[in-house]
């Protein structure tokens, strides 16, 4: 094999390898690495420019690239708790590995880092949300009366509640938004689902996850929580739907609820001038899976 077949070979290689950057989004998160000397940054803004400069080189090459969040804090506790030197950059490195498994990742696909990084605090959230919501349903335990696990119940009748309001929207890319104010944190979860040309629905399997989780909780708290859908499709204005949640079930809003619901200011009360092109309706009618527990197998009052 010549010195030139060698290289080649190692360049497609290379090429083929996927590789992780673990990314420092802020400046607060910034001034915690440059603690330890072998990080030899001096200003963010220099580093963000580095790193969109490597990605788009990479990119050139025909790498695949992740980008992860980095969390200094994470990665002292993982070095700490595995006996590494913090200090070590290849240490750096593997944590950056094993955050691509597990912690919030977006692909570079071109994207200016401009767009990349709120996408990914977004994608963090996302995560750091439906790990908090799971967490609070896997200890509601089991039932006293019926020794089912009530957070497996719970979960099962979001899904159900999921599918039927997509099953009953008008045709369109749907967007929906959940929140629950019954639990220490406010939660809100966000599901966007499109009619296929064939009349499916397509959505992202890991959002739905998510949003059917805190759904779930929110049925289960039975604290105040509500849940809006957002319709658009060509040729008609947008529809807004909406729910509060009501025991272990959803209530429909009237169109006027509604329309007070999109058209005040959360934090000051204030009005807000209402959309134009916007209907505002009364949801389509759910059936029996709206109704509170007892008229439904899958729901159970606890």
């Amino acid at each position: 094999m010549t010195h030139t077949d060698s290289r080649t070979m190692r360049h497609v290689l290379r090429r083929e390898i996927a590789g992780t950057i673990g990314l420092l989004t802020d400046e607060h998160d910034f001034r915690a690495m440059r603690h330890y000397r072998s990080f030899t940054f001096d200003d963010h803004a220099t580093y963000l420019r580095q790193v969109e400069e490597l990605l788009k080189t990479r990119a050139r090459h025909g790498s695949h690239t992740t980008v992860a969040l980095f969390d200094p804090q994470e990665y002292a506790d993982y070095c700490a708790t595995e006996g590494l030197d913090p200090d070590d950059p290849a240490n750096r490195t593997r944590f950056t590995a094993r955050i691509a498994t597990t912690g919030p990742t977006i692909p570079y696909d071109g994207q200016p880092l401009t767009d990349l990084v709120p996408a990914l605090v977004d994608e963090a959230v996302r995560q750091a949300t439906w790990e908090y919501a799971a967490t609070l349903l896997a200890r509601l335990g089991t039932c006293a009366t019926c020794g089912e696990d009530i957070g497996r119940a719970a979960f099962t009748r979001a899904s159900a509640l999921v599918s039927r309001i997509l099953d009953t929207a008008p045709p369109g890319d749907r967007h929906l938004v959940v929140s629950v104010t019954g639990t220490p944190e406010t939660l809100v979860a966000v599901l966007h689902a499109d009619t296929e040309t064939d009349g499916g629905t397509r959505f992202d399997e890991a959002e739905a996850l998510e949003f059917t989780t805190v759904l779930a909780l929110g049925l289960t708290t039975r604290g105040p929580g509500g849940l809006v859908m957002r319709t658009t499709a060509p040729d008609t204005p947008d529809r807004i739907y909406g729910w509060r949640l009501r025991g272990d079930g959803l209530d429909p809003l009237t169109a006027g609820e509604v329309f007070d619901a999109y058209c005040t200011d959360i934090e000051s009360g204030e009005l807000i001038a209402p959309e134009s092109g916007v209907d505002y309706c009364v949801p389509p009618d759910l059936g029996h899976e709206a109704q509170e527990g007892e008229d439904d197998p899958t729901g159970h009052h606890h």
